[in-house]
């Protein structure tokens, strides 16, 4: 692979909706958009990070740095036969996974282009489409959230994700097993929000028949949520926690977790997000592709690795309306049939990039040449 030019493009867009979580309130997403250039074809990425470091260490400056400043230089310093190299080409640099899987994104883009394989082909992917959930925000009232759980049961979602926190944890999962019965697929996702000493309150989610509780405890943490799965029957699903096909096999080992997520940008890329995928799959664990409010790019990124044979739950890869007026990719990203988003089968991630859309939320760029 030639790799000529590197392309960075900050955007700042607004979301159709404001969208709470455990960490705050966010009613626009900047991402940078990366663009790896071959001879012929153009890879893209999405770096999912975030304007203040809520979610991990990482900032949009502080991903756009690592990669000005350190591995776009990197990825020019030698030629690659294969994008699993660059995941190794980037060993050196400790953390700062969503910069890295940024770029390797983007190459396994160009790869797949030049290969004349879909990523999700390129990635070993065998299903041909996914079933998909829907993940709402911290809601003002119990009302509004019954409101919206209708709305996308109407959609024909797979699975309902209900963001919790201290105040907000057992009353809206017991008002929607009220209204809407005990069947329909729904979990907690407590974004790191609760310590041990709510044991008491979390135990009450045994009551609700979820499919899960997600990160209840610290973010860094997998000794805790191991005495607290021993505790409760409802699964625990880690995220924040695992970073690397190392931790997941810790977390296992201690029984930290009966479920794992698997976001792309939290691991440092498709190549480790593969691994943890063959290593949950032979420990019999499910995963599923978690969201981090990506744009288009992003969200066919999550298709992509989604159609893996192991990913046995409905991620948050929702459809492209779900948070936007307007997507960055044409054709935006749209269910099948309910519930159901079918995998892109044409070369690379499957859509084509909408440069108008990008220009329209710019807030910066920079080209960085090959001198190799």
């Amino acid at each position: 692979m030639i790799i000529r030019r590197v392309d960075l493009k900050q955007i700042k867009m607004p979301l159709k909706s404001s969208f709470e979580t455990s960490f705050g309130k966010m009613t626009y997403k900047e991402m940078i958009i990366v663009s790896v250039f071959g001879e012929e074809h153009i890879g893209y990425a999405e770096c999912v990070a975030m304007p203040f470091p809520i979610y991990n260490e990482e900032t949009n400056r502080t991903a756009w740095g690592m990669m000005e400043d350190f591995l776009i230089p990197k990825l020019f310093s030698r030629r690659l036969s294969h994008p699993d190299e660059v995941s190794q080409l980037f060993s050196f640099m400790r953390r700062n996974n969503m910069a890295k899987a940024a770029i390797e994104g983007a190459v396994w883009d160009l790869y797949s282009k030049q290969q004349g394989l879909s990523l999700s082909k390129a990635l070993g992917g065998e299903l041909k489409e996914i079933e998909v959930g829907v993940s709402i925000g911290i809601e003002d009232n119990v009302n509004s959230l019954l409101r919206k759980v209708d709305h996308f049961l109407e959609q024909g979602y797979k699975k309902v994700k209900v963001k919790i926190k201290p105040g907000w944890d057992i009353e809206p999962i017991r008002a929607i097993r009220e209204r809407f019965g005990m069947e329909i697929p729904l979990m907690a996702d407590a974004n790191s929000a609760f310590t041990l000493n709510d044991l008491p309150l979390l135990k009450q989610l045994d009551r609700y028949n979820l499919l899960m509780i997600e990160q209840p405890l610290a973010h860094d943490d997998i000794v805790y949520h191991a005495k607290l799965q021993a505790q409760i029957t409802t699964p625990v699903c880690l995220d924040e926690s695992i970073h690397s096909l190392e931790d997941a096999k810790k977390a296992i080992e201690l029984g930290s977790c009966k479920i794992i997520n698997i976001k792309i940008g939290r691991v440092g890329g498709l190549t480790e997000a593969k691994r943890i995928h063959d290593y949950c799959d032979e420990k019999n664990i499910p995963i599923w592709c978690g969201g981090m409010l990506e744009a288009g790019i992003g969200r066919a990124h999550n298709l992509a690795i989604a159609s893996l044979n192991n990913f046995l739950i409905p991620g948050d890869t929702s459809a492209s309306n779900r948070y936007w007026e307007e997507d960055i990719i044409l054709p935006e990203v749209t269910m099948s049939k309910p519930g159901v988003i079918s995998v892109p089968t044409k070369a690379g991630i499957g859509f084509e990039v909408n440069d108008k859309v990008i220009e329209k939320f710019i807030v910066k760029e920079r080209s960085y040449i090959s001198e190799y």
